[in-house]
Parts: C-alpha cells; structure tokens; sequence
C-alpha cells in the first residue's frame, strides 16, 4: 500500500523559505500587520483595511473577561499546581465550550440555516419546544455592551449585513414573545460578524479560540509571579450526609 501524502494549501517551509497562501513569510513580516496575516492565514487571500478593522475588533472585544470564568479559574488552578506555562493555558482554552467561547460555531449554522426562514415562528417554535437559542442572554448583562460595539463598527466599516440584521431579528422575537429581554451576548456576535465577513461557519469558534489565550497567558503568568501554590477555592460548602458510621 502507497504510503499517503500530506496536502495542504495554507503553508509551504522548505530551504528556500516559508510561504503562507502563497506569500514569502518575511515578506509578510515587514508589511503585514498580525490581524492582516491572521485574515489570509483562515482564508486564504489579504484583507481590506475595513475587514481588518472588523477582525481586530473582535479579537480585543474577546480577550478577556474577568478571573471568575472558567477557563481562567482552571488555568491559573493548573498554574497552580506546579504545572509548566504552556500545560496551564493549554488547560484554560480545553474549558472553552457551548456555555464558555464554544458556542460561536453551533450559532454561526443556526444564523446560516434559518436566514430565509419566518423568525417569528422560529422563535415561537423553540419556546414551544422549549429548546433554548444558545448565544441570547448572559448572566452579567441585559446588554451585552461588547455586542453592542461590535455592531457599532461593523456598521461604520460597512461589514454589518444579513447577519447581523437576522441575529438582532432573533434578539427582538425573543424579547417580544418571551416578555423579557434576552441579548444577543458575545458569542452570537462574533457569529454573525464572521459569516458577514465571508468565513466559513465551520470556523467560527477559531475567532475566540485566538483571541482569549491572549487573556490567559496573562492570569497565568500573574498566578506564576504574584501567588503561593497550590490555589484552593476560598469558599465551599459541604452538602452531603454527615457522620455516617458503618
């Protein structure tokens, strides 16, 4: 059986020089900005200025969020625990799923699947079914203010489009049929920006799974330099049965 071949048409290395998408890399290095090289990395060809705007936009909108959440609780707990910086925020982005920074992607199908579909009965009939629309509503907010600037520049820079419009649709219905406000938070954001901007729904998460290191690597190196180990929870409550004998 023939040995199979590796393809791939993002990069090439090689003793003559690296390429991405075709581009010299040091060529890239002295005229490309991080954002720039990210856009034509994901897909494949340079951005306009007003794209890259809307990428850097949403790459500091995600970089952080607080200590309390988990995927910064559970990295500076691998920190810690006399864990290498590496392993730490490699344990910080495993956390990130459909209730932390993992929902962009399940949102970005929804959007794209329902773009043409009566969103007044698609509201009804999850609330009926009492299937909850992931990326409406935060624990913090009842506005979501990142959202709230991500929409303020996508509209400046001429990126706001179907998506967005539809994924604010959603927000209204909800609202209107629920009798409560339930905001389009971050996540849902960042789904509908992407798509407008082109990229493929099947990416979507890679847009917070780059920005948030950033955060982490930071509360990683603070809970290295700044804090004793090991980190143990400053609060806990035992709810279990008490002297049991046997």
């Amino acid at each position: 059986m023939a040995e199979q071949i590796w393809k791939t048409s993002i990069s090439k290395a090689s003793s003559e020089g690296t390429t991405i998408r075709g581009y010299n890399l040091e060529e890239l290095t002295k005229k490309l900005s991080f954002t720039e090289t990210i856009y034509l990395t994901l897909k494949g060809e340079l951005p306009t200025s007003k794209q890259t705007k809307m990428l850097d936009a949403i790459f500091v909108s995600s970089i952080d969020h607080g200590i309390e959440v988990s995927s910064v609780t559970v990295a500076r707990s691998t920190m810690a625990a006399g864990n290498q910086f590496n392993s730490s925020v490699a344990a910080g982005v495993g956390t990130l799923g459909k209730y932390h920074g993992g929902a962009i992607e399940d949102c970005a199908k929804f959007l794209e699947q329902n773009l043409d579909n009566n969103i007044k009965e698609v509201v009804k009939q999850s609330i009926e079914n009492k299937k909850r629309i992931g990326v409406f509503g935060h624990k913090m907010y009842k506005v979501d203010p990142r959202t709230q600037t991500l929409f303020e520049i996508a509209k400046q820079n001429n990126i706001y489009g179907k998506y967005c419009k539809l994924a604010e649709e959603i927000e209204t219905q909800l609202e209107e049929q629920k009798g409560k406000k339930l905001c389009i938070n971050i996540d849902g954001a960042i789904a509908a920006l992407i798509l407008d901007l082109g990229f493929d729904s099947t990416l979507a998460n890679a847009f917070f799974i780059i920005s948030r290191p950033v955060g982490l690597c930071a509360h990683v190196h603070e809970e290295k330099t700044t804090e004793k180990p090991v980190r143990r929870l400053s609060e806990s409550e035992y709810i279990g049965k008490e002297n049991r004998k046997l």
